[in-house]
């Protein structure tokens, strides 16, 4: 099976959550033997196609990038795309018959309206709860209409990959307003003696401060470092976002046992599951009660077998083979209507 896949930005040097999650079903795919290049739509500070974990990742250079895989011998069986790219891959896929799976990373109205004017051929969703919203969207707006097949497949994180022993820093990562970067700096102010570990994001308005003594900030850091130079500084992780699908940085964290707090937004809730500690991102009071709660030795102690429990619980195996099983039918297939 020949893949392509239409995004807009890849690690290493973009190192978000939904650039990871590709890229975890991506390499899976390549380990199981079939070719996979990505296509950028960004232009990169890397000039040159280069591999990672056995994807080849093809930089952006004009609007007729794509016409390799269109056609002839390089022509690709499936097109995967995601956010931004997500119109083109569909209008490409659509002229050249060839089927497109469409990687679903939130609920926003942009990202759903392609699952109606894009017709793929499989949407995966990173949630349980993403798909039943979906589907309660599709019945609102589009009636009976058969809708696309998808299913749920979780951002593939391995145990393995950021396993480190904590630190003892709190961490929150990637400063944006979004994120909770107001929480994490009160609670720096309320708590002088407590370090805390802030680390630049791969997007958004990042909200910088250097006025605190006990607030380290670092820079953007790639995937592969992040076990080493942030879990292993890391005592908890703070997750105060306002929107969450998914939360992965939630459970990279708790590959380490380290505790999560977090506001209680779907995603997070379906992924830390009983292991996380929920608080509201507006009720600071109840966020210094929770660190320091979970500081006394046998509590920590207890919330850290429960999130390393947690992370091994969501061992991605069975959802990737089911993610290759649906993609090898998508290319056996090909469009069909």
């Amino acid at each position: 099976m020949r893949v392509l896949a239409m995004l807009h930005a890849y690690p290493p040097a973009h190192n978000a959550g939904a650039e990871w999650a590709a890229h975890s079903l991506l390499r899976d795919l390549a380990a199981r033997g079939h070719d996979v290049d990505v296509l950028l739509s960004q232009r990169a500070a890397v000039d040159d196609v280069y591999e990672i974990d056995g994807v080849q990742v093809h930089p952006h250079r004009g609007k007729a990038d794509p016409s390799r895989w269109m056609r002839g011998d390089g022509r690709a069986n499936v097109i995967v795309t995601h956010l931004e790219n997500t119109a083109r891959a569909s209008v490409l896929g659509d002229l050249n018959r060839i089927p497109v799976v469409h990687l679903l990373h939130n609920t926003f109205e942009k990202s759903k309206a392609w699952l109606a004017k894009g017709s793929p051929s499989l949407v995966v969703y990173n949630t349980a709860w993403m798909k039943a919203d979906a589907e309660a969207w599709w019945r609102i707006r589009r009636g009976d209409r058969q809708m696309p097949w998808g299913i749920t497949v979780h951002p593939p994180v391995a145990v393995t990959d950021y396993a480190a022993t904590p630190g003892d820093r709190i961490t929150l990562i990637n400063l944006t307003a979004e994120k909770g970067a107001h929480v994490f700096y009160a609670l720096a102010e309320r708590m002088p003696r407590r370090k805390f570990l802030g680390v630049v994001g791969g997007y958004g308005q990042q909200i910088i401060r250097d006025d605190l003594p006990n607030v380290e900030i670092v820079p953007h850091t790639s995937g592969d470092r992040m076990a080493k130079d942030v879990y292993a500084r890391t005592k908890f992780l703070l997750a105060p976002s306002s929107y969450e699908s998914y939360g992965r940085v939630a459970v990279e964290a708790m590959c380490s046992g380290i505790p999560v707090i977090a506001h209680p937004t779907p995603g997070l809730m379906e992924s830390l599951g009983a292991a996380g500690t929920f608080c509201d991102r507006d009720d600071l009071d109840a966020w210094e009660e929770a660190i320091k709660r979970l500081s006394v030795p046998a509590t920590y102690r207890h919330a850290a077998t429960a999130s390393a429990a947690r992370a091994a619980a969501l061992d991605p195996a069975a959802e990737l083979d089911s993610w290759a099983t649906a993609m090898e039918g998508v290319a056996k297939r090909g469009i069909t209507r």
